[in-house]
């Protein structure tokens, strides 16, 4: 079967093609490079032993994104990742969020809307929930308003599909994901952003590296136990697996709504210091860090409850944060070596 994954070089995108192609599917893969490289695609072949089909294409240009369906008429199911995800860069440049956030997301489900049918699954955020109102976070959890542009596009995006579908033939699962780190066990890939990085522990192994002088901690005057904000850190695989179950479950009509919305985490909150020990353990090497104000459009927390996703998709997550951290070090290594 084809799957089309969208962003698909991207961090994510490329671990769950790994995994689609693992699990014996065709992989078309639609990519701008804006935050990505083709390099990549060697990763995925020498993790597999299968190159996906990759097609450079900005889905902000309609044209082309109708055009790549007319060549493509045969595809099973979509994933949906392409697009910018960084809450500080949102704040400061909200346009470039909506833009490419929101219009790509339209121009694929109109595409989509086209088919009889249509399997469809979003890559969407806890940042849907604003500062939730109590923790563990459930799906049911009242959606607050959004503390940065970022968020919005995510609220915006699920809202968008939710109409599509009552009057399209698109089937499809809302992943509502924490905060995915860590790299492919093999090395082969990992998160590399272009630029600072603008992510916790791509800056924690850069820093650890020597690449930057040291790692700046948003705020230590949260209400919470050592006043650090407080994350639900999910290793990518395990991230990756899910969107894989998610398909087949659409795909073998298991759904029981049109549209179903899950929580994908590990259900376990980490502040920023916790982090930070962790790497420090994993690594055996202390890390250089300052203490500097809070960033516009952070949670003080956010963590999952996970019983939703553990039950009705069957799936959990399996790593560590230290599993998660010490994949993510070695990854590092590798690529500076």
């Amino acid at each position: 079967m084809k799957v089309v994954v969208t962003g698909g070089l991207g961090f994510i995108g490329s671990h769950t093609v790994v995994e689609l192609q693992q699990e014996g599917f065709e992989v078309i893969i639609i990519d701008n490079l804006s935050n990505s490289s083709t390099e990549v695609i060697n990763g995925i072949v020498a993790i597999t032993g299968i190159k996906p089909h990759f097609e450079e294409l900005d889905l902000r240009h309609k044209s082309a994104v109708e055009s790549f369906f007319a060549r493509h008429t045969d595809v099973a199911g979509l994933i949906h990742f392409a697009a910018s995800k960084a809450v500080g860069e949102s704040v400061e440049n909200p346009l470039l969020y909506y833009e490419n956030n929101i219009n790509a997301l339209v121009y694929v489900l109109q595409a989509l809307q086209q088919k009889q049918k249509a399997h469809f699954i979003f890559s969407s955020s806890c940042t849907v929930y604003g500062q939730a109102e109590k923790m563990p976070i459930t799906e049911d959890a009242s959606i607050q308003v959004a503390m940065s542009p970022y968020g919005n596009t995510k609220q915006i995006g699920e809202e968008i599909i939710q109409d599509v579908a009552k009057v399209s033939g698109i089937n499809a699962i809302l992943l509502r994901y924490f905060n995915p780190i860590g790299a492919h066990p093999s090395a082969e890939i990992g998160e590399l952003p272009l630029g600072v990085p603008q992510n916790l522990v791509p800056y924690i192994t850069q820093t650890g590296i020597g690449l930057r002088q040291e790692l700046s901690v948003y705020g230590d005057d949260y209400p919470t136990p050592d006043g650090t904000a407080i994350r639900d850190y999910i290793h990518v695989v395990d991230l990756a697996k899910a969107h894989v179950v998610a398909l087949q479950r659409l795909l073998q009509k298991k759904n029981n709504q049109k549209i179903e919305i899950f929580n994908l985490g590990t259900g376990t909150g980490s502040s920023v210091l916790d982090v930070i020990s962790a790497f420090e353990k994993v690594s055996g090497q202390k890390l250089p860090y300052k203490i500097v104000g809070r960033r516009e459009g952070d949670v003080i927390s956010a963590y999952a409850n996970t019983d939703k996703a553990n039950q009705i998709l069957g799936w959990k997550a399996q790593s560590t944060l230290e599993d998660a951290l010490a994949s993510a070090w070695k990854w590092e290594q590798k690529i500076r070596s």
